[in-house]
């Protein structure tokens, strides 16, 4: 079986692998959003585990407990826990990534607790103190994981664990350089599944899997076909690919993105500093996330450039010609971004599609219409 076989069969059966590592031993480690460090736990022989909802399967039990106006992906995280589906974890970490998420954290701790609970409070400011606070805070995490499972933390282990985690995250934007090309050697629909299939398996397991997928990446043989307009997805929580299949299927490329489930959650490196934990705190404290407030600077355009310019960089760097904003129904944090980017990408003669979706495949209908309606305004354009 190759790489990508192997990969898309993860993919699609990711519960089933996680519970093969579950019944060989291993400690797993379920965590919500990109602010966990997947280090400290793998530092600790724990299976990072990013928790996911299922936008195919109704949320018919969460809203017993939690409001329904709040996060769809959320309850329906929640929602599979209660249904047993999550039974595998030994240890649940909540990040303070927004306020739906550090409430949830308190529900499942009371209804669906594990045996090792805990909530990360990570800053939403990023000057006066802030890297110092989040330090503390992940130390806080780690003597917490000490007196759980009985083991000192080796600095030497969480060196190595760095070195891997950078090592893949190397490898994840080599692919991303390789979507620099016209066609793309692999799809968006394609790529998300190979970032999701890594998000329940051991780092090792994944880095092999990708030094090969990237071998095979490289071999394929593109087929011309007509010119495309090449597009930028951003938003939060997209874990299944229906939706950017969706978007390619309607005659574009997604070729480049900032979700927390894409580009956002592995792009930069942790810098290898002389005290690991600095190193942590600075690069997970700096996810370019909109749950985190900038320092304001200069007039709106300067501030604009200022919050947004990665994405800027990106847009140019990957020849978009067209950008679709996905933003899940009750995020606070997107759907008060969303339109100061929308701003900033049309004034870089980007065109922009804003959609809002409640996290559930039952509204695909009426998104083809728009993302198709949205692919013939551009095609003029690109």
């Amino acid at each position: 079986m190759t790489a990508t076989e192997k990969l898309k069969k993860i993919y699609g059966e990711r519960p089933k692998r996680t519970r093969e590592l579950k019944e060989e031993g291993r400690k797993i480690a379920g965590y919500f959003c990109c602010f966990v460090p997947e280090e400290i736990l793998s530092a600790f022989d724990l299976v990072p585990f990013r928790l996911q909802g299922n936008p195919k399967d109704p949320v018919d039990q969460a809203d017993a407990f939690i409001e329904p106006m709040a996060c769809p992906f959320a309850r329906s995280c929640f929602n599979q826990a209660l249904k047993g589906n999550y039974d595998f974890l030994d240890a649940f970490i909540a990040p303070h990534s927004c306020d739906t998420i550090d409430r949830l954290s308190n529900i499942w701790f009371h209804n669906r607790p594990v045996s090792f609970n805990h909530l990360l409070n990570v800053p939403h400011m990023r000057e006066r103190g802030a890297e110092e606070f989040f330090r503390s805070e992940l130390n806080y995490l780690v003597k917490c994981l000490e007196e759980w499972t009985g083991k000192k933390l080796v600095l030497e282990k969480l060196r190595e664990t760095i070195r891997l985690s950078n090592k893949k995250r190397a490898l994840l934007r080599n692919l991303y350089e390789l979507r620099k090309k016209d066609p793309p050697p692999v799809s968006g629909a394609e790529m998300l599944e190979v970032l999701v299939a890594g998000m329940g398996i051991p780092v090792p397991e994944y880095v092999n899997l990708l030094t090969q997928y990237v071998e095979e990446v490289k071999s394929r043989e593109v087929k011309s076909i007509s010119l495309r307009p090449r597009l930028f997805l951003w938003g939060n929580a997209i874990d299944d690919s229906t939706f950017v299949q969706l978007v390619e299927h309607s005659g574009t490329w997604v070729v480049m993105d900032d979700l927390c489930t894409g580009s956002r959650s592995f792009w930069e490196d942790v810098p290898e500093t002389s005290d690991p934990m600095e190193g942590l705190a600075r690069r997970y404290l700096n996810v370019p996330c909109p749950r985190s407030n900038y320092p304001r600077t200069g007039h709106r355009e300067v501030d604009l450039e200022s919050r947004f310019g990665y994405v800027g960089a990106f847009v140019s760097s990957w020849k978009v010609g067209g950008a679709i904003l996905y933003l899940i129904r009750y995020c606070d944090t997107c759907e008060l971004e969303g339109p100061d980017l929308k701003d900033y990408l049309n004034k870089k003669g980007i065109p922009v599609l804003m959609l809002e979706d409640d996290y559930s495949l039952t509204t695909l209908g009426q998104l083809r219409t728009r993302v198709q309606a949205f692919v013939e305004m551009i095609t003029g354009v690109v």
